[in-house]
């Protein structure tokens, strides 16, 4: 009998080695074409090309107020990868389409959604605006091409679109590609993630991006959509984890925005205190994709700028995942700099936070109408 390779330089220790052994896995897709997932039931439907000519590659209306399933199968099972895509207008007076169609996941049968989250900022495009993402476990390329990368184990997967648009939607594409499996490990958490916003934040109190978390789990990314309603430097509050108890203090935090989400000296791409215009970027782990910039003056460092400035950014905690046992809480501070030192800021905030943990999980808030969801 053969024996495996081992030691220092035997096969298996490849980043890519695990794709040349066996599995018990079993291939699965759900789309328009498939929307069962069973196995040898895919592009059945007839179009004028004949049978199996790309009959159904889209849902070709999705009407306002309504709810779609994307998904609903049995496990168990380990979805690998979401793609979807949708037109960002549907009519000169429909916009903010990723922000009105909401995603919401359901897994082993719960009544309620382990992940609730606008489509646009599940994938890391908030404001309605798609933007070029290229990380690790999300990217988003060239225009709209919303792609997911996440493992997403389940016993039952129900994946639903619901619209909360002023009129419908026309010709929404999506693909969710899994693994069957005979059986999930016994430690196999769940995928959760959480859209949240506050329109204008309150004075000196942090902003909450995450609490309630009850059981195990690991906290694994942030991404925050922000709406800059006052002018000057905005990026000093520290991101803040409250871990297994912390009451007062955090366990873990930050050093400052900027800090958080990768970057330094206010993500300026020159130390010229005239010239101090921040830079755009994107990575496997870090990004500040989107900046709409509109500088008014130059006159020191801590330069004004036209209202409101838009930012998104993003954060992975795939190498340095924050592993809690009992419970979590996650905060940001909402402070700013200018000539005078560091002062309490108030804008526009919107987050996803992004986590696996034991279920039952805690009853998600609200998200709240297309109103209070809309962009400024």
């Amino acid at each position: 009998m053969t024996q495996p390779l081992t030691g220092e330089l035997g096969f298996g220790n490849g980043t890519l080695d695990s794709l040349a052994l066996k599995s018990s896995g079993r291939s699965r897709c759900v789309n328009a074409e498939n929307p069962t997932g069973g196995k040898g039931t895919a592009a059945m439907t007839a179009s004028a090309l004949g049978p199996s000519r790309k009959g159904t590659p889209c849902i070709q209306t999705v009407h306002a107020g309504e709810s779609v399933t994307l998904m609903d199968v049995d496990g168990p099972g380990v979805i690998r990868h979401i793609w979807m895509t949708v037109t960002d207008k549907t009519s000169p007076t429909g916009s903010n389409v990723l922000r009105n169609l909401i995603l919401e996941f359901y897994w082993d049968g719960e009544d309620t959604p382990s992940v609730s989250c606008p489509v646009g900022d599940f994938f890391c495009c908030g404001h309605a605006q798609s933007t070029r993402i290229n990380s690790i476990p999300v990217m988003v390329n060239p225009n709209r091409g919303f792609n997911c990368f996440f493992s997403m184990p389940f016993e039952h997967a129900k994946i639903v679109l619901r619209s909360d648009h002023n009129e419908a939607v026309p010709a929404f594409f999506y693909q969710i590609d899994y693994t069957e499996y005979d059986a999930l490990p016994d430690n196999a958490m769940r995928f959760h993630a959480l859209w949240r916003r506050e329109r204008v934040t309150e004075t000196a109190k942090d902003y909450t991006i995450l609490d309630s978390v009850k059981g195990q789990g690991a906290y694994i990314g942030t991404y925050i959509a922000l709406t800059a309603l006052e002018s000057r430097w905005w990026g000093e509050g520290e991101v803040k984890m409250y871990i297994d108890g912390d009451d007062q203090y955090p366990t873990w935090c930050s050093t400052g925005a900027e800090d958080y989400f990768g970057g330094a000296w206010s993500f300026s791409g020159s130390d010229d205190p005239a010239n101090m215009s921040e830079q755009t970027f994107t990575g496997p782990y870090i990004g500040f994709p989107f900046y709409s910039q509109t500088l008014v003056r130059r006159e020191s460092a801590y330069w004004d700028q036209a209202t409101p400035v838009m930012r998104g950014l993003y954060r992975w905690h795939i190498p340095d995942p924050i592993y809690f046992h009992d419970d979590l809480r996650v905060e940001w501070q909402n402070i700013g700099i200018d000539e005078g030192g560091l002062f309490e800021r108030q804008d526009d905030v919107a987050s996803v936070a992004y986590w696996y943990q034991t279920e039952p999980h805690t009853p998600f808030p609200e998200l709240g109408d297309r109103h209070f969801r809309q962009p400024r």
